[in-house]
């Protein structure tokens, strides 16, 4: 362990939501539901399903908590919980339900608490891509979810939810009052198919199921999105210009994203589209784009090239009560091999390695608490935001690059 802090207790057994707290929660997010008139399809759920039962949501904002909520009205459940989402308020999560951990870990304890709330007879949801998406489209799951859901062996319910993404998008989080937003909640796989199903069949039913394309949705549905600051932000995830090829250089302002290299400019429509606005428009889906970075990024991965390393500043956080600055700055270094941490905390120099093969996605913020980007590398028992110095950079490219390098030692094994 890095520095003499007390750690978050996660083997302490998860409560069942408090049933006078039950009512608050829904007074926290009808609200939101009706404001962004909110309609969930429920046409897939057989009527006479109770709980227990292992609710899985996509991720694209914080209003899926809410729609959520309203979704499983008026049962209450177990929520899994990143533990940045207890900072200041661990008793309030955990009277609610919550329980904690660390993103992208393998937690004996998160498995052995979602047991303990299942065996309560109440809901288990858990959000499987296990961070926002970064733009509006599914992530990357571990094959352990498959493994989860025999071990639960209850049905699996998925509620997948459009538009949220579009109303608040990672880049750019708030509200862009976006409405309707729609979601379809049905019955994945019954409790006896959890028995005889293979994990792998599991597996192929819910990454069918998470399938999905908030940008496609939006154009589909006619959904504007009047903001007039609708693209600020967007150069966060699209960090390399198309047009010169040039990476770290992409700005963004209004409604315009901009290569501050060869000064090409797109406008963003009211409809989520790219329009260049004086020649060829390379991507005019945002998706298209980013997962042409990803070629790119794959292409360097196959080459072996690929790599990073940067000063950084460390900020830990082993408990609930709030971030730990560590004064020096340290070093962050990644490619084939996977991450290492070096720094120094309580006059103690330490070095951290994160092996390739153990991670296959890691968790990034884009001007996390107005701080900067960072990228989010966790243990069992700490948890490390790690901002790198200087612009030459893209928090969105480790992400890349992680998920890429995993994926290419799997295929070699």
């Amino acid at each position: 362990m890095i520095g003499q802090y007390k750690r978050f207790d996660m083997n302490r057994r998860p409560k069942r939501q408090m049933r006078v707290l039950t009512p608050v929660t829904w007074i926290l997010s009808f609200p939101k539901a009706w404001a962004h008139r909110a309609n969930i399809d429920k046409t897939g759920m057989p009527k006479g399903l109770k709980p227990p039962y292992f609710l899985l949501c996509n991720h694209n904002s914080f209003m899926d908590f809410m729609i959520m909520t309203k979704a499983i009205f008026p049962n209450r459940a177990n929520y899994v919980v990143a533990i940045d989402g207890y900072i200041g308020m661990e008793w309030l999560l955990r009277a609610v339900g919550g329980i904690c951990n660390r993103k992208f870990t393998r937690s004996f304890s998160l498995v052995k608490n979602m047991l303990r709330a299942r065996d309560n007879g109440d809901i288990v949801v858990l959000f499987p891509e296990a961070r926002y998406s970064l733009c509006g489209t599914s992530a990357v799951m571990p094959i352990s979810l498959s493994k989860m859901v025999r071990k639960m062996g209850v049905p699996v319910v998925t509620l997948i939810m459009h538009g949220h993404h579009v109303n608040s998008p990672f880049w750019n989080v708030g509200s862009r009052k976006v409405k309707p937003v729609m979601s379809e909640m049905k019955l994945l796989i019954t409790k006896e198919e959890t028995e005889v199903l293979s994990v792998e069949e599991i597996d192929a039913r819910i990454s069918e199921a998470f399938v999905y394309d908030d940008f496609a949705w939006q154009r589909q549905n006619g959904v504007r999105t009047r903001d007039k600051n609708r693209a600020e932000g967007l150069h966060s995830i699209l960090y390399q210009c198309p047009s010169c090829l040039t990476e770290y250089m992409m700005t963004s302002k209004g409604s315009e994203l901009s290569c501050s290299h060869c000064g090409k400019v797109w406008q963003m429509s009211e409809l989520g589209v790219l329009t260049a606005l004086d020649s060829k428009t390379e991507f005019s889906h945002i998706p298209d784009w980013y997962e042409w970075q990803r070629s790119n990024v794959r292409a360097e991965v196959e080459s072996g090239i690929y790599s990073f390393s940067a000063e950084v500043r460390i900020e830990s956080l082993p408990n609930a009560k709030g971030f730990i600055v560590f004064p020096e700055s340290g070093r962050l270094t990644h490619d084939m091999s996977g991450f290492t941490l070096y720094g120094v905390c309580e006059n103690e120099a330490f070095e951290l390695h994160w092996p390739a093969q153990s991670l296959y996605s890691c968790h990034i913020e884009y001007n996390y608490k107005g701080r900067g980007d960072c990228v989010d590398l966790n243990t069992l028992d700490d948890t490390f935001y790690i901002f790198p110095a200087g612009s030459d950079f893209a928090v969105t490219k480790l992400s890349l690059a992680t998920e890429e390098i995993y994926k290419n030692i799997a295929s070699v094994k």
